[in-house]
């Protein structure tokens, strides 16, 4: 029996073949972030044909996908890029139908001495329907190609098809989340960090940074801009009722947020905000805040899910044990008792009557430090 076969990825798309006369663009994109992707692993060549991507080690690392754990850090890779479906490490080879079969022997031999299977289904499918035989009957090919498992991609459209955004980004469980979603929707991310040291510590920020570099897996390189906020806090604390406080503080973030976006290109702020989760999140809360932006939309992709939703979303990217780690951000430091949860305009001019609002914008705007967040090399 030959085993004269080389190892290769088939990736599949997925929304961008309903792209019509735009899909061009889409796919541009999608292998351009595939390359950037993959190229810690060396050189490969990526061929789109249809709806599958092809990608084969070149010659100058011909064997990276023999080794059993290097494929797998490869597909792994491959389907955190967005717009994939799934991926599939393939056996490729040449020759006829007799090929074909004992290379399909060959395959099921290596499943079974790996698993503890009992049982097994073959079945076949033409990929290419110009063959003249049905897919049971399958006829032989320049280029056959067996396999035997599908790894589940992310979906969504290639990063880099949507603009970019401004992630607020905080240490909790629906901000990392919410950037992801965004991501997944072809938008490039960068982020800001409200920090007020020492209420938060330094440890804080640096699980802020980690977050930031979970999210840059799917994303891509963020930069995130740290805003120093202790003296605004702190103002906004003795000059703002408490029962305002946390809208008072949301809305003098979002106004930071807007400027700082307008300047690094962004088209839309986003946060990680749920309807109803907590008192700054009711649909008055919102709206107060909302209000306080004029040049772009806010996306808040978390919307209508709830807590257990956007948990398992969390796990499913590997940002939840990071989220969860005890350092407290700096809207948990300085929190109301009993908050209002359903402002009106009058409550609001009345919280804000003894602040200055412009000033305290600028003071945050100035004091922002700057990180190029790039993923775990590897990862």
């Amino acid at each position: 029996m030959s085993n004269s076969y080389r190892t290769i990825i088939l990736a599949r798309m997925g929304e961008i073949a309903l792209k019509g006369l735009n899909r061009g663009k889409f796919e541009r994109q999608l292998m351009d972030n595939m390359r950037w992707r993959l190229k810690e692993y060396g050189a490969f060549s990526i061929v789109q044909s249809q709806s599958r991507i092809w990608i084969e080690p070149k010659d100058v690392n011909p064997d990276v996908l023999e080794d059993k754990e290097t494929a797998e850090l490869v597909l792994n890779a491959v389907t955190q890029v967005f717009g994939l479906v799934s991926a599939s490490l393939v056996r490729k080879f040449s020759g006829d139908m007799e090929t074909i079969k004992e290379q399909a022997l060959k395959l099921t031999e290596d499943i079974l001495a790996e698993h503890d299977y009992k049982t097994f289904k073959v079945e076949s499918k033409r990929g290419d329907k110009r063959f003249p035989l049905a897919s049971p009957e399958i006829c032989a090919r320049e280029e056959m190609y067996v396999y035997s498992e599908k790894v589940e991609g992310h979906r969504g459209l290639p990063v880099g098809t949507a603009g970019k955004g401004m992630l607020l980004l905080s240490g909790g469980i629906d901000s990392p989340v919410a950037g992801y979603m965004m991501a997944s929707r072809g938008m490039q991310l960068e982020a800001i960090y409200f920090h007020s040291y020492p209420y938060t510590s330094e440890r804080a920020l640096e699980k802020v940074k980690d977050l930031a570099r979970i999210v840059s897996q799917y994303s891509g390189t963020i930069l995130l801009h740290v805003c120093n906020f202790t003296d605004i806090q702190l103002n906004l604390y003795k000059n703002s009722p408490q029962d305002m406080l946390t809208i008072t503080m949301r809305r003098i973030m979002f106004e930071i947020a807007e400027e700082l976006a307008n300047k690094q290109g962004c088209k839309c702020l986003i946060t990680g905000e749920s309807l109803g989760q907590v008192a700054s999140q009711t649909i008055e809360a919102i709206q107060i805040t909302n209000e306080v932006v004029k040049t772009m939309p806010v996306f808040r992709p978390l919307i209508g899910l709830d807590k257990e939703e956007t948990c398992n979303i969390s796990r499913r990217i590997g940002a939840f044990e990071t989220s969860i780690l005890p350092y407290e951000d700096c809207c948990t430091v300085f929190v109301a008792k009993h908050p209002k949860t359903h402002p009106q305009k009058k409550h609001i001019v009345e919280a804000e009557a003894n602040l200055d609002i412009e000033a305290l914008v600028k003071q945050g705007v100035e004091g922002i430090e700057t990180y190029k967040i790039e993923r775990t090399s590897k990862n």
